[in-house]
């Protein structure tokens, strides 16, 4: 009868000597990838866009879609999300402008958690005391605002009359770092990347139930996030243009898209 063979495990001093390499190529890789922010910068103002904030959603969530469905092992998506949202906050923060405004309704610790797991450590922040300094902050170059979402401010009506600024972001982007709690707004594109949410203001009179059902006979997936000042606040499943049909149909003489946010990257 053949004995079993099994091989000894490593060492703890060749396990640690083992990591010690890795940390070492892994610092020459992150300082080679932050270096050529400065380059990106260049490549922009070569083309013209040198003026122009370099925060890019779609593309984000794209590259983190990839990366998460790669073999990881061990690694856990909200390791793989926290290093590279790092490393594209730095990078943006190298090319430009970069500074973020938080509007945290009754939990403002929660609404800076929450910005932070979006864009890193790089982008200066600041808390302020309303929704409106921090959509005022979103309105400036490099400026993003992230206002909470609560049941006495409807300051996301507010985006309604403001065309150029955008929902771009629900945080946090994992389901596992908690429910949706606030939204980041910017004056950048929004683009389908496809899973997305769409973010609709409606001012429909009576419950929700009757907007959502009627939104459900066009086709249309709808949840309710917020009611306030006469207004709700609607999270639609899928990437809604603002000239859609099937919301010009929809309860309410005054609506309309406010922005879109890329689906929780571990759903």
């Amino acid at each position: 009868m053949a004995e079993a063979t099994s091989q000894t495990p490593p060492s703890l001093d060749e396990v640690r000597a083992r990591i010690d390499v890795i940390d070492a190529e892994l610092l020459a890789l992150v300082v080679e990838r932050s270096s050529l922010a400065h380059a990106v910068a260049a490549a922009k103002a070569a083309a013209g866009d040198g003026g122009r904030f370099g925060l890019r959603p779609a593309r984000e969530a794209m590259l983190l879609r990839r990366l998460l469905a790669g073999p990881r092992n061990g690694a856990r998506p909200g390791l793989i999300v926290r290093i590279w949202r790092e490393l594209i906050g730095d990078s943006l923060a190298t090319q430009g402008p970069f500074h973020l405004a938080v509007w945290g309704g009754k939990d403002p610790a929660r609404a800076v958690e929450v910005a932070r797991l979006r864009f890193g450590v790089a982008p200066s922040l600041r808390q302020v005391a309303g929704p409106q300094e921090a959509l005022a902050n979103a309105r400036a170059l490099g400026g993003v605002g992230i206002c909470a979402l609560t049941a006495d401010s409807p300051w996301w009506g507010r985006l309604l009359a403001e065309p150029t600024l955008k929902v771009f972001a629900a945080l946090p982007c994992l389901a596992a770092w908690g429910p949706l709690s606030a939204l980041a707004v910017a004056e950048v594109a929004v683009e389908p990347t496809g899973a997305d949410n769409t973010f609709w203001v409606t001012d429909a009179a009576g419950g929700s139930a009757a907007v959502e059902a009627a939104l459900s006979r066009d086709g249309v997936a709808a949840t309710l996030l917020v009611e306030a000042g006469g207004l709700k606040l609607y999270m639609l499943s899928g990437f809604y243009q603002a000239d859609d049909a099937r919301l010009a149909r929809a309860p309410g003489k005054l609506s309309g898209v406010i922005g879109a946010a890329p689906a929780p990257l571990d759903v």
